[in-house]
């Protein structure tokens, strides 16, 4: 049996990718997409025919209609691949406008609603600001799941958990980037400093009984994956699914519900004002969080500009 078989005996494997392909080929559960990810597919001649349908489709309507109805289409593809749920983000720029990220998952979910899919199979996923979790609190309690993203810390991982977000996609390798340039180090394995965030957030979630799921998501190598075995999700990208399916040496589980419940931890209080200081007194997850909508951003006004160019 190769590693891929074996994690998903502890792990519920994500496909992260827009590449139906891809997905078909790792037979995932769920799978998650983001701008960057549906910028890099669009461009490929075979996925080029959804954006020349979107476009076709919101004929004098918006750029954003646009996008949204690109990012349904691919969702739609994707849902027939997968026997569990997608996940479609919202415009990074709302990220910081709670009432306008609420909107748009109410948009997206009714467009997925319209066209047959129950809103049990999709994530909306949202920036881990403090205006993007108090949006999903709102979503969640209308029954809209919430997948928490651009997280690097604990107190947004607890403020999400607290808010009822459904998922949260902490970023390993984005953690693991910041480190290694600002210390020059290569640290791998169970100290590689992307994977004890997780383990961390994973162990506090379950010592105190918090119903959000952990899926670690953003690896830039196998070992990262293997590390966290036996957390409840890992989004994995083709790459490294592959190199998965390519080895053979045994997968153990490194984290589970009972040693979290017996670890010491305490407890900590989060409110705005704790999480925007302890996320301050973080400067890779201050960094890496306005990072990620930065490039989110980008991606997103690329994909407004082929949609203006094709107009």
């Amino acid at each position: 049996m190769n590693q891929l078989e074996q994690l998903k005996q502890y792990t519920t494997v994500v496909a992260d990718t827009g590449d139906f392909q891809a997905i078909k080929a790792y037979t995932p559960r769920d799978a998650t997409t983001n701008p960057s990810l549906i910028l890099k597919a669009v461009q490929k001649p075979e996925y080029r025919h959804l954006l020349e349908k979107a476009v076709t489709e919101t004929a004098g309507q918006s750029v954003d209609d646009t996008i949204d109805r690109l990012l349904i289409a691919f969702g739609l593809q994707i849902l027939n691949e997968i026997p569990g749920r997608v996940s479609t983000e919202t415009d990074a720029r709302l990220s910081f406008d709670t009432e306008a990220t609420v909107a748009k998952g109410r948009k997206l979910i009714a467009m997925y609603e319209a066209a047959g899919i129950p809103r049990e199979r999709i994530l909306i996923k949202i920036a881990s600001t403090w205006e993007g979790i108090q949006a999903a609190e709102i979503l969640e309690k209308e029954g809209i799941r919430c997948n928490m993203t651009l997280l690097f810390c604990l107190a947004q991982a607890i403020a999400c958990a607290e808010a009822g977000a459904k998922l949260i996609s902490p970023f390993v390798g984005r953690i693991y980037d910041w480190y290694k340039a600002k210390t020059g180090q290569e640290i791998f394995g169970a100290d590689d400093p992307g994977v004890l965030s997780v383990k961390k957030i994973y162990n506090y979630y379950r010592k105190f009984g918090y119903r959000t799921e952990v899926m670690g998501a953003s690896f830039r190598n196998t070992s990262q994956i293997l590390e966290l075995a036996g957390c409840d999700l890992l989004t994995i990208s083709p790459e490294l699914l592959q190199k998965l399916a390519d080895s053979a040496t045994p997968v153990t589980p490194k984290l589970s519900v009972e040693s979290a419940v017996s670890a010491s931890i305490s407890k900590i209080e989060m409110n705005e004002k704790a999480f925007r200081f302890q996320l301050n007194e973080d400067a890779m997850a201050t960094e890496k969080l306005a990072e990620g909508i930065r490039a989110f951003c980008a991606d997103t006004v690329k994909l407004e500009q082929m949609i203006a160019a094709m107009r």
